[in-house]
């Protein structure tokens, strides 16, 4: 079955995670036709461009703050692919910040993003996979959904929003096809940037993206109702999980 995919990423550049990109090629060479949402255009583009065959991309610059641009986006997804049948909710921002030190305008910011930005990327997704018969929905979580750190009021009041939505989807459309999952990334991300700052550093400590696609690629093909997985949570395998 022809899969079409969207993906959302609006991080900076400078502090992205390989993942996206590593889901992004993952579902090419799968077979879809993946939509790339972020701020970053050239970086978007670029990726699109290269990405592995059979697979397609395209680039649709959006800020994912923006409900019309959301919205658009959607449209210009359609036009060339048609409905979608996979998302995944990937998008993140972050004030690492507490109670006391926070802005009122960085908390508002991290739940525009995490929180504001997938419920409409979420609702513009459900309508296509409801008439197409079905479809998955994934939702990239992190450690401070399930349990927080402590000074990162923003981030996890909008992963645990997430979360919940995630959760409240699943139970509204999973009768009508809708696999909604949500996966928990419960360590650090193998980077260029992290390595450079750990150089000695063991590989069993840190989350490989590649990896991380695979799980998620994984998380696309549970067509079986009776054996879906809800939440999947990926930690550093021998090392104790990040926050607990």
């Amino acid at each position: 079955m022809s899969k079409r995919a969207h993906g959302s990423d609006s991080r900076d550049r400078r502090c992205r995670s390989r993942v996206g990109e590593s889901i992004a090629r993952t579902f090419a060479t799968h077979g879809c036709n993946v939509a790339l949402f972020a701020r970053s255009g050239d970086y978007i583009e670029d990726l699109a461009e290269n990405l592995p065959d059979p697979g397609d991309g395209l680039a649709v610059p959006t800020d994912l703050r923006d409900v019309a641009a959301i919205e658009s986006g959607f449209e210009t997804v359609r036009d060339a692919y048609g409905g979608v049948d996979i998302l995944v909710n990937h998008a993140s921002a972050a004030a690492w910040k507490g109670l006391t030190d926070i802005s009122l305008e960085e908390f508002e910011r991290a739940w525009e993003v995490n929180g504001r930005g997938a419920f409409v990327c979420s609702r513009e997704a459900v309508d296509d996979m409801r008439t197409t018969g079905g479809g998955t929905i994934i939702f990239t979580g992190a450690t401070s959904a399930v349990r927080s750190l402590g000074g990162t009021i923003g981030f996890t009041a909008a992963k645990f929003a997430a979360r919940g939505m995630a959760m409240d989807i699943a139970q509204e459309f999973g009768p009508d096809g809708i696999h909604v999952a949500h996966v928990v990334l419960d360590g650090q991300i193998d980077t260029p940037d992290r390595r450079a700052r750990n150089e000695d550093r063991d590989d069993e400590t840190l989350l490989d993206p590649d990896a991380i696609a695979d799980t998620y690629w994984h998380l696309v093909e549970q067509d079986d109702r009776s054996t879906q997985p809800f939440e999947v949570q990926i930690t550093n395998g021998p090392q104790n999980t990040e926050f607990m």
